[in-house]
């Protein structure tokens, strides 16, 4: 489910962040490591570049080329946190999408600026080991579908689920990984 971006009371604590991804023509990210044990450094986010490199290549996704995100490396507790406070769920979950809304319409560089996706530590590494996935892998699957919430995308009917899970395999298979969805059980986002 896709929720409004943190308040200003409610920060996303940011420790170390990389630049953005500098591709005029695609998804530009800033990736940001706030909390949790994330390890492999430039390979991570090296991995999380080719998923937005190919959203920005598919058809859906071309409302990203030119724009901008932001992804959080976070923890359980900082997910526990941000859907308590925006989800009213007081539960840690994998992934959770802040799409930004901008508050002046003239402002054309806050238009390219799609949002944050944030990442659970913890819970990413114990669904990737109960469903045999490559932690790296599932990282993945989860930022793109956390981008995929920033540029409208949703589940909240079996229509729309069923839409965001074929885009979900189609852009992930484009880039040789495996279809999430064949024969895992559902995640908690």
């Amino acid at each position: 489910m896709a929720i409004s971006r943190p308040a200003d009371n409610v920060p996303l604590p940011a420790e170390a962040a990389a630049e953005p991804q500098p591709d005029p023509l695609g998804l530009s990210l800033s990736v940001s490591q706030a909390e949790g044990e994330w390890g492999r450094g430039d390979a991570l986010v090296a991995a999380i570049g080719r998923v937005a490199a190919a959203l920005s290549r598919h058809p859906a996704g071309s409302g990203t080329q030119g724009r901008e995100a932001t992804i959080v490396l976070g923890s359980d507790r900082l997910l526990r946190r941000l859907n308590a406070t925006y989800r009213g769920r007081d539960v840690p979950t994998n992934v959770l999408s802040f799409p930004f809304k901008p508050r002046a319409r003239a402002d054309r560089e806050a238009n390219r600026y799609l949002g944050d996706v944030v990442l659970a530590a913890e819970t990413i590494a114990a669904e990737a080991a109960q469903r045999r996935l490559e932690p790296v892998h599932h990282v993945q699957h989860l930022v793109l579908h956390g981008l995929l919430h920033l540029i409208g995308y949703d589940h909240e009917t079996e229509a729309e689920a069923v839409a965001m899970e074929r885009l979900e395999t189609e852009i992930l298979t484009a880039i040789g990984l495996k279809d999430p969805y064949a024969s895992s059980p559902p995640s908690q986002h």
